[in-house]
């Protein structure tokens, strides 16, 4: 039997969570700031899709706070206990994130009884506010846009702030509506819409995550394709015990049976094997064992 391992680090391929430290620290500054300043005024003015909006924000607060931690830690390098490191903690704040989204009741109670007992909202307040919500949101999500592609966990943070500038938008129409038409229901209207958005956008974070926590095959990687590459080798008849799984929400990891009759090709077969898997099918982490019997296995039709 034999190992195929890839942990090469050059700079063409991505290997572990970029370093986003910066970008989070300026994040959640920024909105714990604003989340203060939106619900005060929100509480002042009587504006259910503020208070919703800050809400929101709160809950994004939190979600960049424990990505954060989540990048820090999947840094850390391997131990006795955890011989991979901490790489999963990344899959673990994902799915933490798109959970917290999930809390929406308490906002969703309010705004039914805001449509019940309506409330006259002050329309300027919200316009002002909500603009520079749409400010602090749209050069927070600006920051984490290139990673957004390559690490689930930053593309979280990325939609949370990308959606909460479009909810600001919102509620910046919402006040002009209510200052031109004094259309009182307009508010929690826009508020209950904030709900849906929330619900609808957390959805995609929360299939993705609950699959990679389960070792799904990432989205990233074609199974089939893999199969039909291992069976292609040369001097292999068959490919049995295929295993890809998430290793983190950037990393992913590869086991397989490969039957060869004519013997083990040797380790440049090996090395060559895991440079493909992880240069063409983004599988960075690649474990081969050679068999020369591959009675009672499947082979390669």
């Amino acid at each position: 039997m034999g190992g195929a391992h890839s942990h090469n680090h050059d700079h063409h391929h991505h290997h572990g969570p970029a370093d986003h430290g910066r970008a989070f620290a300026v994040g959640v500054v920024l909105n714990t700031a604003f989340v203060v300043v939106e619900a005060t005024f929100g509480i002042m003015s009587g504006s259910m899709a503020l208070i919703a909006d800050a809400g929101h924000n709160l809950s994004d607060v939190l979600a960049l706070l424990i990505a954060w931690a989540a990048s820090i830690w999947a840094r850390k390098p391997p131990s006795a206990r955890y011989t991979w490191g901490l790489k999963s903690s990344t899959i673990l704040a994902a799915l933490a994130n798109a959970m917290l989204l999930l809390a929406i009741g308490a906002i969703t109670y309010e705004t039914i009884n805001r449509l019940i007992d309506p409330v006259e909202p002050e329309g300027w307040t919200m316009v002002w506010v909500a603009s520079v919500g749409i400010v602090i949101n749209t050069v927070t999500a600006l920051m984490f846009m290139r990673g957004r592609k390559h690490d689930i966990n930053i593309r979280g943070a990325f939609l949370h702030m990308a959606a909460d500038a479009l909810v600001s938008v919102g509620v910046v129409l919402a006040g002009v509506a209510i200052l031109l038409t004094g259309a009182v229901l307009i508010d929690p209207i826009v508020s209950l819409v904030i709900v849906a958005v929330i619900a609808v956008g957390t959805w995609g974070l929360l299939r993705d995550s609950v699959r990679m926590a389960l070792g799904a095959v990432p989205d990233s990687v074609d199974e089939a394709a893999v199969r039909r590459f291992l069976c292609g080798l040369p001097g292999v008849s068959g490919v049995h015990d295929l295993h890809i799984w998430p290793m983190s929400t950037t990393e992913t990891a590869l086991s397989v049976h490969l039957v060869m009759p004519q013997g083990h090709p040797g380790d440049t077969f090996l090395h060559d094997l895991a440079e493909e898997l992880e240069h063409h099918h983004a599988i960075g982490h690649a474990t081969v064992q050679v068999e020369t019997d591959g009675a009672g296995c499947g082979g390669c039709s």
